[in-house]
């Protein structure tokens, strides 16, 4: 149960340093970079199709609100110790070196599982483009591991994420111009689908509105939180943002409220084209355009996801890279995960490790069940991080200035609250599988980690 104090990872971080870059209109686009992908163009449609109906809606807002709650508590962490870590640098301050490690476990959860996923997402995408211009691939190299359907491994899932791997070790500046374009064309193509789309509504398609009444709503809050995982990334910045006690809750808020409106209009939009019956598709949103007869537009939104999905897979593996970094800076995995080149000041070792773990993931291995356990790593930060903050006030160490969550401490707890709530409506198997993560996790710590600490050290 040791503790860091906000002092000592000020002073520990002078000697491996990251360069501030980043602007709060960086960390706006770096978080709608994130959340703005599958979330967007799948789950509207699914989850509408099976457990909400129109009212998906209020998921989305319900979903918003226990994330906005959570990210003011990120808001004012990020704001007071401006160092990367996300959750985990959090946790260590406020509960101890073991409750760290367990946020860091399930941080390593969710980013690793979401970007795998993502690219498996991807690559299905990229596929159907290429066969549109006749370009074929085999298809034992478009897929998971799976004999019976004579796939044997997804090689484009593979090649994007080893391509963005690439690309973060050139330094984050670089990686941040590219998902400022991505971003760019998918919101584009968002604007086009809900400008268009708003004059094929049918009020009708809206009737009824709540045709699996609440428990249907609160289930798919607990789904379509999969589409704002991301945001928590953001935080993953502070220590390559300049002013981060006004640039990081400016970034974090900012990029949930741009998604959250956005979500809710496609939602709208979208159930008022299409019966929420019909809606149980892969790519819902081209669906509905090709309904209306609008294919070289639901030819724009495939390309529009391709560029989602990219950002999204940026992101999340820049999450899961400077977490890794951080780990390895505390001795609590091998220091070599703490290096950085001399040139880019990036972390490429630990860019690279996390990067092929989650290339071969993505090549050999069906993910997409898995994402309800990316949800259950991110819900367990958000409870971790919306709790912790009612100790970081009665830290005297921590800075006065910079961010505050209102309403203290009636907001925290509620985000407690509604995280669990959120938790409980995973399913038992998702339960299960993330227990035996947690055991193994544990497993590591107090075989390696724990003796190594720096802390342990001191």
């Amino acid at each position: 149960m040791r503790k860091k104090s906000i002092s000592s990872l000020s002073n520990s971080k002078n000697n491996i340093q990251l360069k501030r870059t980043l602007g709060a209109f960086d960390l706006v686009m770096l978080g709608v970079g994130a959340i703005i992908g599958t979330g967007i163009f799948i789950l509207p449609g699914t989850v509408a199709a099976l457990h909400a109906g129109p009212a998906i809606v209020y998921s989305f807002i319900i979903a918003a609100i226990v994330c906005s709650f959570a990210a003011m508590c990120y808001s004012e962490f990020a704001s007071s110790v401006p160092v990367t870590g996300s959750a985990y640098t959090y946790s260590y301050i406020v509960f101890g070196e073991v409750v760290a490690w367990i946020v860091a476990w399930a941080l390593v959860l969710e980013y690793g599982l979401a970007a795998a996923s993502v690219a498996t997402g991807w690559s299905a995408y990229f596929v159907s483009l290429l066969e549109g211009f006749q370009i074929f691939i085999p298809v034992a190299l478009t897929g998971p591991y799976n004999p019976d359907e004579g796939t044997f491994i997804n090689l484009p899932a593979m090649i994007i994420v080893l391509a963005l791997a690439l690309l973060l070790t050139f330094g984050l500046q670089e990686s941040n111009r590219l998902n400022k374009i991505m971003v760019f064309i998918k919101v584009s193509v968002i604007l086009l689908f809900l400008i268009v789309g708003v004059f094929y509504v049918t009020p009708d398609n809206w009737q009824p509105f709540m045709p699996f009444g609440w428990d249907g709503v609160f289930t798919g809050a607990a789904l379509v939180f999969f589409a704002f995982l991301g945001f928590d990334a953001v935080s993953s910045a502070a220590e390559e943002v300049k002013n981060p006690q006004r640039n990081m809750p400016i970034g974090i808020i900012g990029s949930l409220l741009v998604c959250t409106a956005l979500y809710v209009a496609v939602s709208l939009v979208l159930t008022g084209m299409v019966s929420y019956k019909h809606l149980n598709v892969s790519d819902p949103v081209s669906f509905a355009m090709e309904l209306v007869n609008q294919n070289w537009i639901a030819g724009f939104i495939s390309l529009g996801a391709i560029a989602g999905m990219i950002t999204v897979i940026l992101v999340l593996l820049y999450g899961g890279t400077r977490l890794l970094f951080a780990l390895g800076r505390d001795q609590l995995l091998p220091g070599f995960m703490s290096h950085v080149s001399k040139n880019r000041n990036t972390p490429v070792i630990s860019t690279w490790i996390f990067s092929i773990l989650i290339a071969i993931c993505a090549g050999l291995l069906p993910l997409s069940q898995l994402a309800e356990m990316a949800n259950m790593g991110t819900l367990l930060a958000f409870t971790i991080v919306s709790i912790g903050v009612i100790f970081l006030r009665k830290d005297k160490s921590a800075p006065q200035s910079g961010f505050r969550v209102p309403l203290f401490p009636v907001i925290p707890i509620v985000s407690f609250i509604l995280c669990i709530f959120l938790i409980t409506k995973l399913s038992v198997d998702t339960l299960l599988a993330s227990g035996v993560w947690f055991f193994i996790g544990l497993v590591i710590y107090f075989s390696y980690g724990r003796s190594r600490s720096h802390m342990n050290k001191r």
